[in-house]
């Protein structure tokens, strides 16, 4: 989802937990994906034990308890605060809750918490490094705690869906915008990013589930997606080779889905048509947000839990069977085949697990390594002089 930019930027500070406990919330994490996946397959109609109760939960599971844990986990390894590290803490607790069978007001209660320390944390890297990106990462946390909020006090999640979905866009722009700075800089490129937020955040505001709220979230989802595709430095990284040319594979592929996310909004409002709500959402969750983390694993994973992991061309086949897995879905809903929304779900499912299987099978032997891996020198960020980082 995010490339640990941060963790460049920022001094580490504090006593950083063990690794074993960010271990545990990482596989936390990947509980909240398993059930969510779960309730996914649930939603599409597979006849799954429990696959009811968990599909209630499809959502809340994958944004925040998966992402939110995921997300908050790095900032707080980027922070290196202590206490930065009760937003995963918090995520990863709010899903025991659901998946316990508490009530949802304590799941959400404890995501809505975990929100505020991360929107905390990022509001200190913004104060100490005042600059659009840091900026976009502070709204995005900003908007998961919105989303989680409104979730605790019962609000229906398409009607607030909106904002989780503003949580992750933001969190990933923006720290696409401070790889930017490795690109040559073209006039107009923060002016045309700040007007892809301010639309983004109005279209949130007045609901997915609003004619007006969906033109305007899709009007800033084609916004970034221009964006995107005229200042990312995934435009250079692709004519290399190797890990860094895979990296930005998984960052045009997810780009160009962006787009397709924000025409159907224009195209057939949520509130009109159950194809572009379903369609929309997964095309940014499915097709942009997890082609980032398919992208940035090999970064994460070592930066986080100091595993050493190589890259290796298989791992093209499981990102392309991703998007495979959303055109089918796409096609299937728009032809209301049934059949072939079912079969969606599994394509995305076998698309995961080949990813983690074919990353298993190419790391070398699953050995620690002495410290965290270093991003590939195509695609890292810049780091500040001593003089000039944040104190």
């Amino acid at each position: 989802m995010s490339d640990m930019s941060s963790s460049a930027t920022l001094p580490l500070a504090g006593t950083k937990p063990r690794l074993e406990l960010r271990l545990a919330f990482l596989a936390l994490g990947a509980l909240a994906l398993i059930a969510g996946l779960y309730g996914a397959l649930g939603r599409l109609g597979w006849t799954l034990p429990a696959g009811a109760s968990l599909a209630a939960l499809h959502g809340p599971l994958m944004i925040s308890g998966l992402f939110g844990t995921v997300i908050s986990l790095e900032r707080a390894v980027a922070l290196g605060r202590d206490w930065s590290y009760g937003a995963p803490a918090l995520s990863a607790l709010g899903t025991l809750l659901l998946l316990a069978g508490a009530p949802e007001a304590l799941g959400a209660g404890a995501y809505a918490a975990a929100a505020a320390v991360l929107a905390g944390a990022s509001l200190l890297i913004t104060r100490q490094q005042p600059a659009v990106f840091t900026g976009a990462l502070l709204f995005g946390a900003c908007a998961w705690l919105a989303g989680n909020v409104l979730w605790l006090m019962d609000g229906p999640v398409p009607d607030l869906v909106g904002w989780w979905l503003a949580f992750l866009i933001l969190t990933i722009a923006g720290e696409r915008l401070e790889l930017s700075r490795l690109m040559p800089q073209r006039r107009g490129s923060e002016v045309l990013f700040l007007f892809a937020v301010g639309l983004l955040v109005v279209g949130a505001q007045n609901g997915l589930m609003t004619e007006n709220g969906a033109i305007l979230f899709g009007l800033a989802l084609l916004v970034t997606t221009v964006w995107l595709m005229r200042h990312d430095i995934a435009l250079l990284n692709v004519r290399r080779t190797g890990q860094t040319r895979f990296m930005a594979a998984c960052m045009l592929a997810g780009y160009a889905w962006l787009g397709v996310a924000g025409l159907v909004l224009i195209a057939f409002p949520p509130g009109e048509s159950s194809f572009g709500y379903d369609l929309a959402l997964h095309a940014v969750l499915i097709g942009f947000v997890l082609s980032m983390v398919f992208g940035h694993a090999l970064i994460i994973l070592p930066a986080v839990a100091r595993l050493r992991l190589r890259y290796a061309p298989i791992l093209y086949l499981p990102l392309a069977l991703l998007h495979v897995s959303v055109a089918v879905r796409a096609g299937a809903g728009l032809a209301g085949w049934d059949v072939g929304r079912m079969a969606s779900g599994a394509l995305t499912l076998l698309a995961l697990t080949g990813f983690a299987a074919s990353l298993a099978m190419t790391s070398r032997n699953g050995r620690k390594a002495p410290g965290p891996a270093e991003p590939n020198v195509t695609d890292r960020v810049r780091v500040d002089p001593p003089e000039r980082r944040p104190r």
